[in-house]
């Protein structure tokens, strides 16, 4: 039927463009025509993953050289991606300002423990 759509990988793609070779592809992480469906403006979400993406530009380089995929790897990658927002954190001009800059609420900082 035209224009009957055809769910794979959580998008809905019309079955006349699955004849598109990235969709029959399995290694392809997005199928042919994905765009289709896309808001015209990007959400606030959108834009704060992009500002994260920024700023882990180094780490998602040197993910093109591994080789070999494992457990260890992802981990180490995941303790360098929080490593490196917790110092840009440290290091922000004003605490709180990705939060501020993407429209949401700055958390609370937690009460220091008094010693005893």
């Amino acid at each position: 039927m035209p224009g009957e759509a055809c769910r794979h990988a959580g998008n809905f793609v019309p079955r006349a463009h699955r004849r598109c070779a990235t969709w029959r592809s399995w290694n392809a992480v997005r199928p042919c025509f994905y765009f289709v469906g896309m808001s015209k403006l990007p959400s606030r979400l959108d834009l704060l993953e992009l500002d994260i993406d920024l700023r882990l530009t180094d780490l998602w380089r040197e993910t093109a050289e591994v080789s070999e995929w494992n457990l260890e790897v992802v981990a180490a990658f995941l303790r360098a991606a929080y490593g490196k927002g917790y110092c840009d954190a440290l290091t922000e001009d004003a605490p709180g300002s990705l939060c501020h800059e993407h429209g949401y609420r700055i958390p609370d900082r937690k009460p220091e423990k008094r010693a005893a």
